[in-house]
């Protein structure tokens, strides 16, 4: 008889697996190294935020919600965000998700169909490839480069439009390089997208992390008449909540509202007890936000100031987010083959810059959310590594 083999699907066996994880893995074979790799706020969650949780466990908040979220996170996001871009937010304009990851994943589903082509930036946070790729569309790159001070350009967008562009992907301010787009650049997509009808997602879960005098503009803020955007927001960065996986997502309701019925059919609801911790972070005191903030800007200024002395190392300041992106052409290794090094030979864990796409390489991303003890030796043992070259 003839026996049929069980195989899986052909998004799954060509998925793009994220280097980001493949290297954090490396790294657990190692248990002692000292780690610049992923990217989670060193701090705890503030006290208020934790004791809304726990109270509404308490108050037995633990049973089915609304897919969309409850009505009082989804108001309370509405009022933060009508005040921050001065334009009407209704609750109707808001979906609550698991984490910004299932928010970016709506927001192609409710704008991209198979075959159909998203424009993302080179480097990028690699989720954005593998998200194109599960949905059967096609991901474009844009180069993204250090002598535009790693800015998106809109000159280089418009370059990659074609009649088959559904969406286009931006992060400011961005993951891995530290940068916030030029209001005139968004200025100029925004019209790009009302020309050739293109939604813009716009990934904003750093924009509370901005340092010096760094102006962060939402793609919600270019005009009060633009609304070919879906603004992408999470509560993990910001509030230093990455384990309870708060996110969400606000853009037209026409585009919002197909989103309860995916949510539906994946997981229903976040919990209401975590809802309730997040209203609590956006209504409740700002001032653990405002420190986080100021203790990532001083220790971005330790690692800056460590980097640029190191020989065949420079990086630019970052204006905002807690990574560094650190050009490491000189010392003529490949950015995996110089982790890979740093990790067996230094017990240093970094992220290889071509992890977030073929423009990272030659660079390496190192956060510098981790403490100052931690940063100095990490750059004892990057010059440690260039006085064995």
């Amino acid at each position: 008889m003839t026996r049929t083999y069980r195989r899986i699907s052909p998004v799954a066996e060509n998925y793009p697996a994220s280097s980001i994880r493949k290297m954090f893995n490396l790294a657990l074979d190692f248990p002692d190294a000292v780690k610049l790799t992923v990217g989670e706020p060193d701090f705890n969650t503030p006290e208020h935020i934790k004791a809304a949780g726990i109270r509404a466990i308490e108050n037995n908040n633990t049973r089915y919600v609304a897919n969309a979220g409850i009505p009082e996170l989804r108001s309370a996001i509405a009022r933060k965000y009508s005040g921050r871009w001065d334009r009407g937010i209704g609750p109707e304009n808001v979906m609550v998700s698991f984490g910004a990851m299932e928010a970016l994943t709506f927001a192609l589903d409710v704008t991209v169909s198979p075959g159909e082509e998203v424009i993302i930036p080179d480097p990028s946070f690699p989720n954005y490839m593998g998200q194109v790729h599960r949905l059967g569309g096609t991901a474009v790159s844009v180069p993204v480069r250090e002598v535009n001070d790693f800015k998106l350009r809109a000159e280089d967008v418009q370059a990659s439009i074609t009649d088959r562009t559904a969406a286009v992907i931006i992060n400011s301010p961005s993951n891995p390089l530290g940068s916030v787009m030029d209001r005139a650049e968004l200025e100029q997509i925004a019209d790009l997208a009302d020309e050739h009808g293109f939604t813009i997602i716009s990934d904003e879960v750093y924009d509370q992390m901005v340092f010096d005098d760094a102006v962060f503009t939402s793609i919600a803020e270019v005009r009060p008449d633009f609304d070919r955007f879906l603004a992408i927001g999470s509560f993990s960065k910001t509030y230093a909540m990455t384990g309870w996986r708060c996110g969400f997502v606000i853009g037209g309701e026409d585009l919002i509202a197909p989103m309860s019925l995916l949510q539906e059919g994946l997981t229903s609801s976040l919990p209401g007890f975590v809802q309730e911790a997040a209203v609590a972070a956006i209504e409740g005191p700002q001032t653990d936000v405002g420190m986080m903030v100021a203790s990532y800007a001083e220790r971005r200024e330790i690692l800056i100031d460590r980097i640029n002395a190191i020989d065949g190392l420079h990086v630019i300041r970052p204006e905002a987010t807690f990574y560094a992106f650190v050009n490491v052409k000189e010392w003529g290794l490949s950015s995996w083959e110089l982790a890979i090094a740093l990790l067996e030979n230094h017990n240093l864990a970094t992220i290889p810059g071509s992890a977030f796409g073929p423009a990272g390489e030659g660079y390496l991303r190192l956060t510098f959310a981790v403490s100052p003890e931690t940063i100095n030796d990490a750059c004892d043992r990057l010059e440690a590594f260039a006085a064995s070259r």
